[in-house]
């Protein structure tokens, strides 16, 4: 935006602005630490619903396809041209199946094909993921074939994903990685573990919360009090996107129980579902707000770099353009991204004919909507906060009463750049 250092963010310093964000930093990290000791659950939770015992998932690889006619639907069912409903015409049949997984590896067994309405349809060379049942029904093949097995094409996208990711942030791009694995391990170790475990869903969501975003911020931007302020604005931001979430789920009248998932977690792990849609909002909202608090953080940093005359509402006014920018682009994004998940619903909704007043009051579409105008909030305010934080940090700097930053030293210092 100024000078050599268009592309490099540069470090906010002076004494007072570190102790201040310090101050505010060491306290939520150190809590967020000791919660997540103690709150690390030990084993998950067993459904209290009836157990599928002795059911063991097998890969395998399909040899061969004997397709049979297809039997006729059940009477009275019909297919949208008026025929009788039947399976598609090439699901019926048997799959010779060699197992490559389980304890027996290498035999050679016949699996009926699934027919039901939408089921998957496999072809010779296909790798997939059979059942085992101990004690079938007589005559009754004790394998079912399941699905199919994704996991190399799943590699080949993930290493595909990877690549591009270090050729184009190089090491910024391996740090970046490196805390998406972060928040992976996060999310599958203690968060959801946790839920299973039975401890409060939303206390859950928030600690790890705040761990994510201080491991992740840290290591992809650097420890410098940019990263900080952009660390108390997000975590400001997601407060009050908790509280927001709170009051509007209260006066929507939602229980988190949409589908045959929420119904299944609330009957057989007894979940507060309620909770678990508080979470989901949190951290459903979590990734948007570090992208805007850190783009916030760093604009007002280039632009007292470039401009050392500006105080704080010359900052502010300058920097909350950018923000306004940014903000309307992403309100864009977060509803179409809310409308592409909710696609599938939307249209069965509209093909029952109902008026627009029941289609946005369905449980359901209700809910997404919470979801996104909640989250939409919480983002707007994620920029004035931001903002005001990094503005105050920037005028800090020329802080006369402040030896680091009026020494010639610091000033070199600050002007440069944290790294690519």
């Amino acid at each position: 935006m100024g000078g050599n250092h268009v592309h490099h963010p540069v470090v906010l310093s002076g004494r007072s602005t570190v102790i201040a964000t310090l101050a505010v930093i060491i306290p939520v990290a150190l809590a967020a630490l000791s919660a997540l000791i103690l709150m690390w659950p030990a084993t998950p939770a067993a459904p209290s619903g009836p157990a599928q015992a002795g059911l063991q998932r097998v890969d395998g690889t399909v040899t061969g396809i004997t397709l049979t006619p297809c039997p006729p639907g059940p009477p009275g069912e019909q297919a949208p041209g008026g025929e009788p409903a039947s399976p598609a015409p090439d699901t019926c049949g048997t799959a010779d199946v060699k197992l490559t997984s389980g304890p027996e590896t290498g035999r050679r067994i016949t699996a009926q094909l699934p027919s039901a309405p939408g089921s998957q349809k496999f072809t010779v060379g296909d790798d997939i993921r059979l059942i085992h049942t101990p004690e079938p029904a007589p005559d009754a093949s004790p394998y079912q074939i399941s699905d199919h097995d994704r996991s190399s094409p799943l590699w080949l996208v993930g290493a595909a994903f990877v690549l591009a990711v270090v050729a184009f942030g190089r090491w910024r791009g391996l740090t970046a990685l490196i805390g998406l694995a972060i928040t992976f391990v996060v999310l599958l170790k203690f968060i959801i573990p946790a839920i299973l475990a039975g401890q409060q869903p939303l206390l859950v969501a928030m600690v790890g919360a705040a761990a994510i975003m201080l491991a992740v911020l840290y290591l992809t931007h650097g420890f410098t009090t940019t990263t900080s302020i952009a660390i108390i604005g997000t975590l400001s931001s997601l407060t009050l996107t908790g509280l927001l979430s709170y009051a509007a789920i209260e006066v929507v009248r939602l229980n988190g129980i949409t589908d045959e998932s929420s119904f299944y977690l609330d009957s057989s792990y007894q979940i507060n579902t309620q909770g678990l849609l508080l979470a989901s909002i949190l951290i459903g909202s979590l990734g948007v707000l570090d992208d805007v608090t850190v783009t916030q953080a760093v604009t007002v940093t280039e632009l007292a770099h470039a401009n050392p005359g500006y105080g704080v509402r010359q900052l502010y006014r300058a920097a909350a353009r950018v923000g306004r920018a940014h903000i309307a682009s992403v309100i864009n994004t977060i509803i179409l991204a809310y409308a592409g998940a909710s696609l599938p619903l939307l249209l069965l909704i509209s093909v029952g004919g109902q008026g627009a007043g029941e289609v946005l009051t369905n449980p359901v579409l209700a809910q997404e909507i919470v979801r996104a105008v909640v989250g939409t909030i919480g983002l707007i305010a994620a920029v004035p906060i931001t903002t005001m934080l990094a503005a105050l940090a920037g005028t800090r700097r020329a802080d006369p009463h402040d030896a680091e930053s009026s020494s010639p030293r610091a000033r070199h210092r600050r002007a440069e750049p944290v790294g690519e």
